[in-house]
């Protein structure tokens, strides 16, 4: 299928296929979405692009609407390939026509592609997409489900007609990282990320005071680096293949000019609502650090034994192992440390040392990092949403990191209710950098016009439009640091029994607003759910009958093994509630899911 855009809004004027008109403004509605407020960096011509950047650097929307797109790679003629996802992670959501893998090209140089054909396996065949992808030898290489495929292009071909070969099967897919990201190097060695199940190897996956299994049998085939032979097909995965371990999910790796690997490392969670007694609510939502570390053979980087706290600035033992909440080092001391380190929970999903040419020289030779966004900083604002810069000098950190993007998720940093979640970049052969999107499917195409190659690295300004609330320097926050705190709950229905004013304490403790909870960042502040959360406005109950008494239950006792989606839900969200505050969340949510009388 072939679509034609002429205007920098990707307006859809034509298209060649064997999809009627109807089914395709229909597939095009479903993920339609509205750009987030900007504040203008540059003046740019044509500029709607959404975000802000330094000044000097312009971004086009290259692309818009193509699916829940992840990482992607650049062919030496620019044609840009990304590959997509789908499932519990979008809350099952619709997914466009086609295959999974997009092939966009721009013919006419203006930032904006004006070819788009999908291939590889579709919803129809049972695919579901994936987060991998690579070119490598003038084929495509993509994630898919367990596997990596890949898929020789023809001369003058974008897509290409025939079956994909699989080069290596079997990779794990159960647990808390069932995604695969991978990188080539250019003598065909090809590196696997394998996320980890759980969040930190408990015994019981993140319910309080669950100790760590030891030893830590998952890293026999999770949380690490498996090495394959991009050039073979047909190989089955095993523990024998690992390269490296410890890594909780790495899922963005680069090579710098040297040769070098680097891979991006996701902090564990839960410190806070699993040890109350070790962690503060603040500390809960700065530790730990997420990573930027050096690949090497053999090396061990910590998880799950050790985090890396960036208050002490070194690997610590994590309470599951015997930590102490920050002091102890123990078996840490032997683990590979990080090149470069950021702030907790921002989620690192790709990352791509910058060797072109286009951009000043002081960008040369750093890390371009993309933040998905938090979740789990709750009950203080999330973070990240942002692509950042890292300069890197040598294979080490060369100064502070700085936010190079910013504004994708537009007026509310929230998993639910984001307009854009960076999840994906890639370098042009003119050294133009892309950035691609898992919300509604958007690739921006960014270039520097400033001129000045001896520019220093800048922070992009702050979006206009957006509340960014102050982190409070009490274990609680303030009232008003979510963007829906105290908001007016006087439309929802009250349970018998109950008042207006218990339906509104209760929101305030959904919200993170009274004793420190945490619902709201896994349920998203609008409470419609996220990768790790279901709905809570739907009025369908997984876990009880839907009655207030079975909700508080719930509440009460938690969820051990979710039955739809990757987070388990401890008791009271990892967190201590009076009766009073109980029953009042519990009727919050139960009102939530019994509006307009369902």
């Amino acid at each position: 299928m072939r679509w034609r855009y002429l205007s920098s809004n990707s307006s859809i004027v034509g298209w060649s296929g064997g999809i009627s008109l109807l089914v395709a403004v229909v597939t095009l509605m479903s993920w339609s979405v509205t750009a987030p407020t900007r504040a203008a960096a540059t003046s740019c011509k044509g500029d709607a692009a959404g975000i802000t950047l330094p000044d000097g650097f312009c971004a086009t929307i290259f692309a818009d609407n193509i699916g829940h797109a992840r990482q992607m790679a650049v062919t030496p003629d620019g044609t840009l390939y990304v590959n997509t996802w789908s499932g519990i992670y979008y809350n099952n959501g619709p997914v466009p026509a086609g295959g999974f893998i997009v092939a966009l090209k721009d013919t006419h140089g203006d930032g904006h592609a004006d070819v788009i054909e999908r291939f590889g396996e579709t919803v129809a065949s049972g695919g579901h997409g994936g987060t991998g992808l690579a070119f490598h030898n003038g084929m495509v290489y993509a994630e898919i489900d367990d596997r990596i495929v890949r898929y020789p292009l023809a001369p003058n071909e974008i897509a290409p007609k025939g079956g994909g070969e699989t080069i290596v099967s079997g990779l794990p897919v159960t647990g808390d990282h069932p995604m695969h990201p991978f990188l080539i190097a250019p003598k065909g060695d090809l590196f696997v990320d394998l996320g980890s199940a759980t969040n930190d190897c408990e015994k019981k996956n993140r319910f309080p005071h669950s100790p760590g299994n030891d030893p830590c049998t998952e890293k026999a085939t999770r949380a690490g680096i498996w090495r394959y032979d991009a050039n073979k097909t047909e190989q089955r995965f095993s523990p024998a293949e690992r390269f490296a371990s410890g890594l909780r999910n790495g899922e963005g790796l680069s090579l710098d000019a040297a040769r070098r690997i680097f891979v991006t490392q996701h902090g564990r969670d839960q410190l806070r609502e699993d040890w109350p007694e070790l962690y503060s609510a603040r500390q809960g939502q700065d530790l730990p650090a997420e990573e930027l570390v050096e690949l090497r053979q053999g090396a061990d980087y910590g998880w799950p034994e050790c985090y890396f706290d960036n208050q002490e600035r070194k690997l610590v033992l994590g309470p599951e192992y015997g930590g102490d909440g920050g002091k102890k080092v123990g078996i840490c001391a032997e683990r590979q440390e990080p090149v470069a380190f950021f702030p907790a929970h921002w989620a690192p999903n790709d990352m791509k040392i910058y060797l072109g040419t286009n951009f000043p020289k002081a960008y040369r030779g750093g890390a371009f990092i993309a933040f998905h966004g938090s979740w789990n900083r709750a009950p203080g604002p999330q973070g990240g949403y942002n692509i950042v810069f890292q300069p890197l000098a040598d294979g080490k950190a060369n100064g502070a990191h700085v936010v190079f993007a910013d504004g994708f998720a537009g007026a509310v940093k929230d998993p639910g209710r984001a307009a854009f979640r960076p999840s994906g970049l890639a370098v042009a052969p003119d050294g133009a950098l892309f950035i691609s999107d898992d919300v509604h499917g958007r690739i921006w195409h960014v270039s520097y016009q400033g001129g000045d190659l001896e520019a220093a690295v800048a922070a992009a300004p702050a979006p206009v439009g957006v509340t960014q609330a102050a982190a409070s320097a009490k274990a609680l926050p303030p009232e008003g640091i979510h963007p829906d705190a105290g908001r007016d709950t006087g439309q929802l229905p009250v349970p018998k029994g109950f008042t207006k004013e218990q339906i509104a304490l209760g929101n305030r403790v959904f919200h993170g607003d009274v004793a420190g909870a945490t619902c709201g960042g896994c349920h998203g502040s609008d409470a419609k759910g996220s990768p790790i959360a279901p709905d809570l406005t739907s009025g369908k109950w997984l876990w009880s009958d839907g009655s207030l008494q079975g909700l508080e239950a719930t509440i009460k006792n938690g969820v051990a093994e979710p039955k739809a989606h990757p987070g388990a839900m401890p008791p009271m969200g990892g967190v201590t509630l009076s009766q009073a505050d109980l029953d009042a969340v519990s009727a919050y949510v139960w009102a939530l899911g019994h509006q307009g009388g369902r």
